[in-house]
């Protein structure tokens, strides 16, 4: 049981972890002239320095002979690596081409579409409140791909891509800041590769756009890493019930950005999509705080039986025991007050 002191510090790891997710859209656009893919190289080539900092203070190397001794785990680390990359470069072109709140969408339908992916791959059995909030998800991207004329495909890549990358890491099953060091370290010889071949063209931007510029596309390494650094801290502190309630902070604050700081437009019908999504969610975190309430009320019952099991079954031997006491204090003379 982790103290109250612990919990409020993982509820302000946990704020500041996806506050900083939520407000990075504020970032990106101060990396232009650089394109998606040039801020995506240097993403991955600074989060690697940045986390071989942090692996170096912390002193964690054991886990990379442990690692390499598995060849599947290698394996699905290149997928997540790949899965990963796709994600944030899709997110930085879209923050940069305008289309923030439809990438908001995309981390808001995120847990309906683990779910999905749950049911369709791991067999997994719905609640009928879950399969309520899939099927009311499922008419939100319905309803949104009548109102933009196309299915939101930058909403439904950064889901998928996201859920995908989410599954992954469970079946890996390593720290997050060993995951994050493996898949850099996997991303660094191309990322790299790509940037030498910008600069060798002459279509770099880091060097001819100046210091400062140079200085933002190397703060990527933190603005990827800190985040992260603050989520695991939060996650060995608070719920998993509270982490699922803070996660909503990103899109919320994204979505947020997109309509008051870039003023995107809002028509009625992507209003329409946006508030059943956001009852797909409601319905989903309705019945896992009601689940959640029943197996706590559950576990102590059992608690509770099994204490009482354990006193009756201890109770004849106890009586004699006391019996006995009370017997030799008799013959002592010792009184009961002593």
């Amino acid at each position: 049981m982790k103290s109250d002191g612990e919990q409020r510090a993982g509820l302000l790891y946990g704020i500041g972890a996806y506050g900083m997710w939520g407000l990075v859209p504020l970032f990106w656009p101060l990396l232009k002239p650089s394109g998606a893919v040039e801020i995506l190289a240097h993403r991955m080539v600074w989060s690697l320095a940045v986390v071989a900092i942090a692996l170096l203070v912390v002193r964690r190397w054991a886990w990379i002979r442990e690692l390499l001794a598995q060849p599947r785990k290698l394996g699905l680390l290149v997928v997540a690596a790949t899965v990963i990359s796709v994600n944030w470069g899709l997110y930085i072109w879209s923050v940069n081409t305008g289309h923030v709140v439809e990438a908001s969408l995309g981390y808001f339908i995120n847990p309906l579409v683990t779910i999905a992916i749950g049911v369709l791959l791991l067999k997994e059995r719905l609640r009928p409140a879950q399969w309520a909030a899939v099927g009311v998800g499922l008419a939100a991207v319905l309803v949104l791909a009548i109102g933009y004329g196309q299915p939101p495909w930058i909403s439904l890549t950064l889901a998928f891509s996201f859920a995908t990358y989410g599954l992954v890491k469970k079946k890996v099953n390593i720290g997050g800041l060993e995951s994050l060091a493996a898949e850099t370290v996997i991303l660094f010889v191309p990322a790299l590769g790509y940037l030498l071949w910008l600069g060798a063209s002459g279509d770099a931007t880091f060097g001819p756009e100046g210091v400062g510029h140079g200085a933002l596309l190397a703060a990527t390494g933190v603005v990827t890493a800190v985040p992260l650094v603050c989520f695991g801290a939060a996650a060995i502190r608070v719920p998993l019930s509270t982490l699922g309630l803070l996660q909503y902070l990103a899109p919320v604050f994204q979505f947020l950005l997109g309509i008051l700081y870039f003023h995107e437009a809002m028509p009625a019908e992507r209003w329409a999509g946006f508030a059943l999504v956001w009852t797909a969610l409601t319905i989903l975190t309705w019945d896992a705080l009601r689940t959640a309430r029943r197996n706590r009320a559950t576990a102590e019952a059992l608690r509770r039986a099994g204490a009482q099991a354990q006193a009756e079954g201890s109770g004849a031997p106890a009586q004699s025991a006391d019996g006995a006491k009370a017997v030799g204090r008799a013959g002592t003379g010792t009184s009961s007050g002593e």
